[in-house]
């Protein structure tokens, strides 16, 4: 994964693929603190990582709505899965969150405090503009409105939790995988 300004030394023969690039997974993170957080801010890696997978993996938010009775007509992004994660430790898990947000932090969009164990990320004041013109852009219309209904249903939830009802709900295709296998 690359700044989309590195891309200028590869060929012009080469494909680039959104998910190699740093800004994409970026703005996604920054709305995901906007839509899915409290104020621009989620308390904890575990909460913000279980809420990016169902971001990431609409089917699998599907199943979790149906789970606990949530479900509603609201039409689903796209069946497809945005980008890879892995079983982790704790559940789904992308490698690159520490590097993108190092990333956004680095560009004072986000601030991190630890308290304890638990890191609490939360928009800066110029992270929370970005991530308003974001959210206002029709490019990303169907990703807000997809976030906004993982968060009516599970913004709520501690990471914990969301850890767990992955777990429960996803044995097969999580749960009973080696870790650091890819989750498909």
């Amino acid at each position: 994964m690359k700044s989309l300004h590195n891309f200028g030394d590869c060929q012009a023969s080469l494909p680039i693929l959104a998910d190699d690039v740093l800004e994409f997974h970026a703005a996604r993170l920054l709305l995901l603190f906007r839509v899915c957080g409290i104020a621009g801010r989620i308390d904890g890696l575990t909460k913000m990582a279980k809420l990016d997978f169902f971001v990431r993996y609409p089917q699998f938010f599907d199943e979790v709505c149906h789970h606990l009775g949530k479900d509603d007509s609201a039409p689903t992004i796209s069946r497809s899965v945005e980008s890879s994660m892995i079983r982790f430790h704790y559940g789904p898990w992308d490698s690159r969150y520490y590097h993108v947000l190092s990333y956004l932090e680095a560009k004072a969009l986000i601030k991190v405090e630890q308290d304890g164990k638990m890191f609490r990320f939360m928009l800066t004041d110029i992270g929370k503009h970005i991530a308003k013109q974001t959210e206002s852009s029709p490019a990303y219309a169907n990703l807000v409105a997809h976030m906004t209904r993982v968060k009516k249903v599970l913004g709520a939830k501690a990471g914990s939790t969301l850890k767990d009802l992955v777990y429960e709900v996803f044995g097969e295709e999580v749960a009973d995988r080696p870790l650091g296998d890819k989750i498909e």
